[in-house]
């Protein structure tokens, strides 16, 4: 496939992996504690891969419930000093920046976001840029593409680590739930999830004919 665009894969939609590492499961009441974003760029055959990073430490919301089994579990230490964190206002404006400029470089008329069990990471993006006032939030309002169900279909495991592992993607779970981490490894497993439809013949479609 000669000269495709990233615009036509995923009609007009702009992907863009994000990982969220968060003080409870609540998007209204915990906090984002750290927060990773992959753009995703296609070569001229057709290949998706991953291109740009960008990852923040972020500073909890005024009066958020930082639960401490969430901090046990993702290891963050939302009072040490040595995180350089940021508000979250801070944060998401400067992903969207990045996102907006990758929209209007790909032809794009949207982002839709990627990551593994996508509705939890959504949810808490979503929240965050409506507390924070932002109101050009370049993130379709409800579409995502969630890794957890593509893995399932594809390499019949639904977990991160162990669909990386099917995928042959090395992991180190020692590095995991780190929103960095654990972002550049969706990013990968998506590229490869749509490349292996791609290799087998899936895409693009071919056409069909009424005769």
């Amino acid at each position: 496939m000669p000269n495709a665009k990233l615009s036509e894969r995923f009609r007009g939609f702009y992907p863009v992996v994000i990982d969220i590492e968060t003080s409870g499961f609540d998007p209204k009441l915990n906090a984002i504690l750290e927060i990773a974003a992959i753009t995703l760029t296609m070569d001229s055959a057709g290949w998706l891969e991953p291109e740009q990073s960008i990852q923040f430490n972020v500073n909890p919301f005024e009066n958020a419930i930082l639960e401490p089994t969430a901090l046990a579990f993702n290891g963050i230490d939302p009072t040490n000093p040595l995180r350089g964190a940021v508000d979250e206002k801070i944060a998401l404006e400067e992903i969207f920046k990045t996102v907006r400029t990758g929209i209007k470089a790909n032809d794009c008329n949207r982002a839709v976001i990627v990551a593994h069990n996508a509705h939890f990471d959504h949810s808490f993006l979503m929240t965050a840029a409506e507390r924070a006032g932002i109101k050009r939030n370049p993130f379709h309002p409800f579409a995502t593409f969630d890794t957890a169900s593509l893995s399932g279909l594809v390499f019949g495991q639904t977990v991160l680590a162990k669909a990386c592992e099917v995928a042959q993607i090395p992991f180190d779970l020692k590095q995991a739930h780190s929103a960095l981490y654990d972002t550049e490894k969706t990013a990968i497993l998506f590229c490869e999830i749509v490349n292996r439809f791609k290799r087998l013949g899936g895409w693009p479609l071919a056409l069909t004919s009424n005769e």
